[in-house]
């Protein structure tokens, strides 16, 4: 019993120095860590981070593990990324300068445990203790490999994602839900990456920025990048749903389905898609996802099929070309529909078979340049004398009545097989910038055959034509021989040069294409993300759209409260116009658009102090309407006035003056010069005797263009009509004196009748102009009589 007691005391005891000692080493271990950024870089303290930026870019470069196959280099890499993530960011670099604190300890871990080693051994602490504690520090499986950074994601991921689809991994240092889905992770890689799909993992801890670029909020998490595009992966992490997600992320019409009904419209193809293509024959119903691979790789130069070989469909199709049934067969068509240009076959189709089986099979015998891209992989730039390419294009057409000219060209190619000629075809009618460059001679025949080599990247160009044209004639074909003999025994036989323009992309998608297709990508990501409740990364545009709601649907409303605002303002006065237009004798005067908004009208005197705002200077778009009067005739004429331009006041365009005749008659003479056509003068009026009177006389000013619009006052004879009509028999001779007196000299209370339909013609824009050279100064004032 009393060992039992003291082995119980020493046990306890040491656990409580176990404790002690490892509470007391933290401190300590922390402060003397072995990871410092300043000596992994090779910089002082006092660096700045244009000069921890230059050394990073030089030991990054050096030990790269692509670059540097040493065995410590990828670990050293590892440190050099770490560092200059720490030095770089000014916030980390200064808790590490006070505290000695780095965002995570790598480092710390893997010392803790070496120096408790001994007490986890007495003690029978489990492993899996620290592995859960430390998981930065023990991963078993080499993430590291797939690390990303951001300048990497954006120049190399990106790109060869339209070769390639990308699985990514969005995991943390202390993420303990990306232990679970490690051991699936792993079995997944280790799968698809020997097919050919690309692997990525980004750290948040170290690389914030693209995650945030991504649209990842929480760890973990994966998702799919294809042709640029960022796809997330919602469901449960297995095998066979990841498998799934990476054939969904390819385009839906890549593998074409073949059978006996569509093959030869399959293989006939190739002329409008100018590409070869590929059949593979399988025992699987289901396209295999490496064939569908290779399929997306090679999009832009081969089209592929595929055959089901346990089908009754595709017995005829089997039959003809002798597939033998036990193993994969790829049988590859170029412009013969009849025998395969190559083939091969084998039980385990691995990647490189087939990369290198299409790779070398990309191309036509005799492809037709439709694009840049297809001219500049055809005949490279020269770099070296033993690997000089020359180019035979033939300028041709698609007519029928050249078919026969093609195809005997078609046919000298597929018997040349030298390695340093390249043969090409190009319609004049497509790519007509460069057949005008090449053809310098506008009459020359429609078909003609040049050889070609480019000099460098920026077009330039050394070619010979073909003498005599092409038609395809045994003479034409030895000719040809001949040349291509020629030159590869004198390379200075290309003598002519020429800058070539840059190709039309013939296979390029129209705009409106472009834009459906990219509406339909933005749809199907919205419908995505809601389907699977990613509110997060729908938040931004989720605030949008009801930003762009609320704005419309507050501007509805505001408008109509204030149209019924101003609906009930403007009835008393509306009630008042017909009065007025009853009272002036106007019945056709009618309300501007525009309701009034006082219940007066502003009319201000035109004098030499207002001279220069109300005419001269007034802003443009603005009138000035000025009414003609002297001091006799000034209050009937005013009220008059004013009666008539009221309905008008609601403009904010037109200003209303009055011009006092008796201080400014010779202005107004001068200023009536240019208007002498309007202003018609009877020969009995111009003696010294008789003066015009321009008494109701209105005049509209448009300072900045310097034009007028005059209105001259017009009797209507409305009132004496209404007198004799009232008058007895025998006072017609009164009423017809008091006629003639009133025609020789108007009356002030119908001087300004018509000036409504006048003013409603000034809005218009329809009234004759009168263009002044400059205005008048109104210094001129007459004595007052």
């Amino acid at each position: 019993m009393k060992m039992t007691r003291l082995r119980l005391v020493f046990s306890t005891l040491q656990v409580v120095v176990s404790i002690f000692l490892l509470v007391s080493c933290c401190p300590a271990s922390l402060a003397a860590g072995e990871f410092d950024p300043y000596t992994v870089l090779g910089v002082g303290k006092s660096a700045t981070q244009a000069e921890v930026k230059k050394v990073y870019k030089k030991l990054a470069r050096e030990w790269h593990p692509d670059k540097n196959k040493s065995p410590g280099a990828e670990d050293m890499f590892i440190k050099i990324t770490k560092s200059y993530e720490l030095l770089s960011n000014e916030e980390k670099r200064a808790n590490y300068d006070q505290y000695g604190e780095t965002a995570g300890n790598q480092g710390y871990a893997q010392q803790q445990r070496q120096q408790f080693q001994h007490f986890h051994d007495s003690f029978f602490f489990d492993e899996s203790f620290f592995h859960y504690q430390y998981n930065k520090g023990s991963r078993d499986f080499a993430d590291t490999k797939y690390m990303l950074h951001f300048s990497q994601y954006m120049n190399d991921i990106v790109p060869d994602s339209f070769k390639r689809p990308y699985l990514i991994k969005i995991t943390s240092d202390w993420c303990f839900s990306c232990i679970h889905i490690e051991p699936v992770w792993k079995e997944v890689v280790q799968e698809l990456e020997v097919l050919g799909v690309g692997i990525g993992v980004v750290d948040v801890g170290y690389e914030r920025r693209l995650a945030n670029h991504l649209g990842a909020h929480r760890t973990p998490s994966i998702l799919g990048l294809i042709n640029g595009k960022v796809t997330f992966f919602h469901y449960a992490v297995v095998r066979e749903h990841l498998r799934q997600f990476v054939e969904n992320l390819l385009p839906a019409r890549l593998v074409e389905k073949v059978t006996d009904q569509n093959y030869m419209q399959f293989l006939n193809s190739w002329h409008e898609e100018n590409k070869p293509h590929v059949l593979l024959f399988d025992q699987v119903p289901v396209v295999p996802l490496l064939y569908m691979l290779m399929a997306f790789a090679y999009k832009d130069y081969v089209r592929f099929g595929y055959v089901d070989q346990g089908l009754v469909e595709t017995e005829a199709l089997l039959q003809q070309y002798k597939i033998n049934t036990y193993a994969p067969t790829m049988l590859l068509f170029k412009e013969s529909t009849d025998k395969p240009a190559d083939i091969i076959q084998a039980r385990g189709m691995k990647k490189q078979i087939i990369d290198e089986f299409v790779s070398n099979n990309k191309f036509l015998l005799v492809p037709r340049l439709v694009n840049q891209k297809l001219f500049e992989e055809l005949c490279p730039v020269k770099q070296f004398h033993r690997r000089r390419k020359y180019c035979v294009l033939l300028v041709t057409s698609g007519e029928d009545s050249f078919t026969n000219g093609n195809e005997e060209f078609l046919s000298f190619a597929a018997s040349n097989t030298k390695e340093i000629f390249r043969f090409a075809y190009v319609y004049q009618k497509q790519q007509q910038a460069l057949c005008d460059v090449l053809l310098k001679d506008k009459e020359s025949v429609p078909s003609q055959v040049l050889i070609l080599e480019r000099r460098n990247t920026a077009g330039k160009v050394n070619y010979k034509a073909v003498p005599g044209g092409w038609n395809g004639s045994e003479e034409e074909k030895f000719q040809l021989q001949e040349q291509l003999e020629l030159l590869q025994n004198d390379p200075a036989f290309l003598a002519s040069v020429a800058v070539l323009p840059e190709l039309n992309n013939e296979f390029a998608s129209m705009f409106l294409l472009q834009w459906i297709d990219a509406a339909y990508d933005y749809v199907s990501q919205i419908g995505d993300d809601l389907l699977h409740n990613n509110w997060r990364e729908m938040m931004p545009l989720l605030s949008l759209i009801f930003s762009a709601l609320f704005i419309l649907f507050g501007t509805v409303v505001i408008q109509a409260f204030s149209d019924s605002s101003d609906e009930k303002q403007t009835k008393p006065k509306t009630k008042e116009g017909p009065q007025n237009n009853s009272e002036n004798g106007s019945p056709n005067a009618n309300t501007s658009s525009r309701a009034p908004k006082k219940s007066f009208v502003e009319v201000t005197e035109l004098t030499d102090i207002t001279y220069t705002s109300n005419l001269v200077r007034l802003r443009p778009g603005h009138m000035n309407v000025v009414l003609v009067l002297t001091d006799a005739a000034k209050n009937a004429l005013l009220s008059k006035f004013a009666k008539e331009v009221y309905s008008f006041t609601g403009s904010l365009t037109l200003h209303f003056s009055f011009l006092n005749l008796d201080k400014h008659k010779e202005w107004m003479e001068s200023l009536l010069e240019f208007t002498q056509d309007a202003v018609q003068i009877d020969s009995d009026e111009d003696d010294s005797q008789h003066k015009v009177d321009y008494t109701g006389y209105v005049l509209a000013f448009n300072g900045h263009k310097k034009y007028l619009c005059l209105f001259k006052p017009v009797y209507t004879g409305e009132d004496l009509h209404m007198d004799s009509s009232r008058a007895s028999s025998s006072s017609r001779d009164e009423a017809v004196t008091r006629k003639k007196t009133a025609s020789s000299s108007l009356q002030i209370h119908h001087k300004l009748d018509r000036l409504g339909l006048w003013m409603e013609r000034l809005l218009e824009g329809s009234l004759p102009r009168y263009y002044i050279p400059s205005w008048p100064g109104l210094d001129k004032i007459s004595t007052s009589k």
